[in-house]
């Protein structure tokens, strides 16, 4: 099984690696429902979710009558007002059947502007306080994709006592010294304060290339190789305390969550590191992200 530990100072013990439920967006329900087996199969009790995923609340929200004490559930808003985001909130308890969630996050808040509305007065933070006094959440967080994540969390961490962020993590970003200074500053915090960390695109290989005929399901070409898969997954959860979100592309859960489910505590970040140094190569792996150049889905 995959170890457990503590979701931040929440009070829950989340498996270390969490369901990412953009995974389900385009989904039958059926098919859904097979992932939802495989959770149950490796123990994994914490679901990320998002009201921008396609349909992928209404794909959870099927499990939610039978299995909700089972997960740790959480769930997003893109809004950036007040009124947006609670309008949203409730959009999302009913997608999801339930009366509450135990996290919600504010998806990608990373740009300026959008930032300065969520944050100010009127905004999504107003909204997002509001439905934790009436019970509909317990815990609020923030995420971000592209290099400017960690550095905007730090930001949003001395705005608001967040209980979580999620930012991209994986050993091509984390060669970039910039990025992963940042990123360092951050988890630092985190860790001084109990914010749960929350990674998101460990099996990312690069973007797709132009001319790529394999089937697209995430945004960026994932890593396949068995053996290479195995080694970002434990690359990842060789840093301690730190969460991974499974990919977009459901064909590589079982294989995430297997590899999960075998990592050892006791491995050393810097032996796994030999070894991707070698299949960087070998896989023409990239960066998903380079800052000033692509930084954005």
């Amino acid at each position: 099984m995959i170890a457990k530990i503590p979701f931040g100072k929440t009070g829950h013990m989340s498996t270390r690696t969490l369901f990412g439920a953009a995974a389900l967006g385009a989904m039958r329900q059926d098919r859904a429902d097979r992932v939802l087996e495989t959770l149950l199969k490796y123990g994994v009790n914490h679901i990320d979710v998002a009201a921008s995923y396609g349909e992928a609340e209404l794909r959870v929200g099927a499990w939610m009558p039978e299995h909700r004490d089972q997960f740790f559930l959480a769930t997003k808003t893109g809004e950036r007002t007040a009124q947006g985001a609670r309008d949203s909130i409730h959009r999302s308890l009913e997608r999801l059947k339930v009366d509450r969630v135990d996290l919600i996050q504010f998806h990608n808040l990373t740009d300026e502007p959008g930032w300065e509305t969520a944050m100010g007065p009127g905004g999504a933070l107003e909204a997002a306080i509001e439905a934790r006094e009436q019970g509909l959440v317990h815990f609020i967080g923030v995420t971000g994709h592209g290099t400017r994540a960690p550095e905007m969390h730090l930001r949003s961490l001395e705005r608001f006592a967040f209980d979580s962020v999620l930012f991209p993590y994986n050993y091509m970003l984390m060669q970039s010294p910039e990025y992963a200074a940042d990123v360092q500053r951050l988890l630092n915090l985190c860790a001084s304060r109990g914010v749960a960390a929350q990674t998101i695109k460990s099996v990312a290989r690069r973007r797709w290339r132009e001319g790529d005929t394999q089937k697209h399901f995430s945004w960026y070409e994932p890593v396949k190789d068995p053996d290479a898969l195995r080694r970002v997954v434990h690359w990842v959860l060789s840093r301690p305390n730190i969460f991974l979100n499974t990919s977009s592309d459901a064909t590589l859960l079982p294989d995430i969550l297997k590899a999960a489910s075998d990592f050892d505590a006791n491995t050393q970040a810097a032996d796994i590191e030999k070894a991707l140094q070698a299949e960087q190569s070998r896989l023409e792996m990239e960066p998903i992200f380079v800052r000033g150049v692509m930084d954005t889905i």
